[in-house]
């Protein structure tokens, strides 16, 4: 009996202690003999819920003389008033932060009267007893006001629903309540209410190379596992905020499902032994010669040459090309090929397919500028007629006809991370980095989540303590320098070769760029530290005793440059596959790889539509100062 006394005294004293700031919104029931929390629910015309709420023991045990906490009568109606208190049963997909937002109150002030939500989330079909709102009404309809703990943001450029409720770490179906005008899509200089909070910095990801996704109910990181073969590790470099577990609707972003085609599944073929198809062949080579702009002496000849660096690439790649329809003609193929001067221009472009015969060729080959290239995929679409971008790696206007022979960066990348996840294992990963290889970071952190990461100091350097800080002395440290500083580049290269020769260091990047030929930047360094990337070719030795090379040299009396080279490549892999299959599109294979002097050519569809060449190699330097080729 004491017992009980002592815990009706400590019950009346909080009731007292809160009854000022709860308005005696509160009042006490002793529980009788018989009563159960169903009756006494019944009797006071609230939810079960609610008495479990602000009586957790009662759970437990009912017992006869046991005191409960009851809301008074004026604490629940039918929600007309704006000082009344409410009864909410929680919906499917309901969140404490959506219905606080529809009542005008705080998650915290529904917690205070619902207890258990401290240590559980919500439950469908529960109810909750919510206070009254904070704001009245005429301060709520005020134009240009915000719910307590809200405000108003301004939608930027390539910022989305998903992008933005992941920034302020709340779902879909919050940012609709907030907005419930919002609509599908987002309008950019519009206005929307988002929490007062946010959880990361910006709402943009690389759609490229990521996606958003969606918690959905009872979902935790070992499915997330199953789904998508992520750890919570891995989710969480990538989502820091997920660090305390996951929640329904919460937006992650995930790495984009790379295509089913593994590298083990890859094959390397030989399209000379598959000649099937010898008919005549014609190719369209498509050049900016601009030779109405070039005088006949052989000195304007030069001075042009010097001045016009593509005319330059344009000569080196058509002597390639040639080369390459005399060695279809030694195969058997022949060949009839019709070469048009585009003069740099789109319309001079638009101006031959319009007045050529277009409709009995083959593949069309160029032209070199991205503009011009996307300018004729666009006109012989309707025709299928094949269209191959030589020399442009940058992301193009693609049509189903277009083939984008060169690897672009977006491919080197996921060449070379795929490479670092593969060959991780036991090795101490560090990560160099500048601001403007943040997406770079992030994508290495995704794949590789024990990453260590390095930001350089105040003037853009990193110096021998950045490294031993992180750097191991028992195991193989693998540094990936992502910058195009050559101050951070030539610091970082000079720190990492000098470091003590217990310290096992290899050198990786995502992209090797100008910074890296800097002066300052010393060759035997980087082939000290066996310095890896990833490329679109491989170098040919000049003593190699390639049948190219050789008749090359005999006819021009030069090797062959790069230009040249790629102009041989792309001209007989055309060649071989119109030669091997009926249809050149039956002639891509995703599967299988063909390989020439310098470069390699796999093409898969486009996310969008074309075919991009997913073939690339991974070289490093050795010991001679020479390109090895990694794989």
């Amino acid at each position: 009996m004491l017992k009980c006394l002592i815990y009706v005294s400590v019950t009346f004293l909080f009731m007292v202690s809160c009854g000022s700031a709860a308005q005696q919104q509160y009042k006490s029931h002793s529980v009788e003999k018989g009563e159960t929390v169903y009756s006494i629910a019944k009797q006071y015309n609230i939810s079960e819920e609610t008495i479990y709420n602000l009586n957790p023991d009662s759970r437990n045990e009912l017992k006869v003389n046991s005191v409960l906490i009851i809301p008074s009568n004026s604490a629940i109606s039918s929600g007309t008033n704006k000082n009344d208190y409410r009864d909410h049963r929680v919906k499917k997909k309901e969140t404490l932060y959506g219905i606080a937002q529809l009542y005008n109150v705080s998650a915290d002030d529904i917690k205070k009267l619902n207890k258990e939500l401290y240590s559980r989330g919500l439950r469908k079909g529960e109810r909750l007893l919510i206070p009254a709102s904070i704001v009245n009404q005429n301060s709520s309809s005020t134009s240009g006001s915000t719910l307590p703990g809200t405000q108003q943001y301004t939608v930027k450029p390539k910022e989305t629903k998903f992008g933005i409720a992941r920034k302020f770490g709340i779902s879909l179906t919050e940012l609709e309540v907030l907005n419930p005008d919002l609509g599908e899509g987002l309008k950019v200089g519009s206005t929307i209410i988002v929490p007062d909070q946010s959880v990361i910095e910006s709402a943009e990801i690389d759609e490229e190379n990521f996606q958003y996704y969606e918690v959905k109910p009872k979902e935790g990181f070992y499915r997330l596992k199953i789904k998508f073969g992520l750890s919570e590790e891995e989710i969480i470099a990538l989502n820091p905020y997920a660090k305390d577990g996951l929640k329904e609707g919460m937006i992650l972003k995930l790495p984009k499902e790379e295509a089913t085609i593994s590298q083990d599944d890859i094959s390397v073929i030989n399209l000379e032994n598959r000649i099937d198809n010898k008919k005549m062949k014609t190719v369209a080579l498509m050049l900016p010669f601009r030779l109405m702009r070039t005088a006949d002496s052989t000195q304007n000849d030069q001075e042009s040459l010097k001045k016009d660096p593509t005319l330059r690439v344009a000569l080196d790649f058509y002597s390639g090309a040639l080369m390459a329809a005399e060695f279809a003609k030694d195969k058997g193929i022949s060949v009839t090929m019709n070469v048009y001067d585009t003069e740099k221009s789109d319309s001079k472009v638009a101006s031959i397919i319009s007045k050529s015969e277009f409709k009995n060729v083959d593949a069309v080959i160029g032209p070199l500028l991205q503009k011009n290239v996307e300018k004729a995929s666009e006109m012989l679409r309707s025709e299928k007629i094949p269209v191959f971008s030589p020399l442009s790696n940058r992301d193009m206007a693609m049509n189903d006809n277009l083939f984008q022979t060169l690897p672009t960066d977006a491919v080197l990348q996921k060449t070379m991370i795929r490479y670092l996840r593969q060959h991780s294992s036991g090795k101490n990963i560090i990560i160099i980095s500048d601001t403007k290889r943040a997406k770079q970071r992030e994508m290495i952190q995704a794949a590789i989540p024990t990453a260590k990461t390095v930001s350089p100091r105040g003037s853009g350097y990193v110096s021998a303590n950045d490294i031993s800080a992180v750097a191991d002395g028992t195991s193989e440290n693998w540094v990936i320098l992502e910058s195009d500083n050559p101050v951070l580049v030539s610091s970082a290269v000079n720190v990492l070769a000098a470091m003590p020769s217990n310290y096992k260091i290899r050198l990786f990047t995502l992209n090797r760029n100008e910074a890296y030929e800097w002066h300052e930047v010393s060759s035997t360094r980087l082939a000290k530290l066996n310095f890896t990337f990833p490329s679109v070719n491989k170098n040919i030795a000049e003593d190699d005793p390639n049948p190219f090379l050789i008749s090359y040299k005999n006819k021009y009396g030069v090797l062959p440059n790069r230009y040249a080279i790629r102009g041989f490549d792309v001209t007989y892999d055309v060649l071989l596959r119109l030669a091997s299959e009926k249809d050149i599109y039956d002639a891509i294979l995703p599967e299988s790889e063909t390989v020439y002097i310098e470069n390699k050519f796999r093409y898969e569809k486009s996310n969008t539509e074309g075919y991009c060449n997913e073939a690339a190699y991974i070289l490093k330097y050795n010991d001679d100062l020479k390109f090895e080729i990694v794989e």
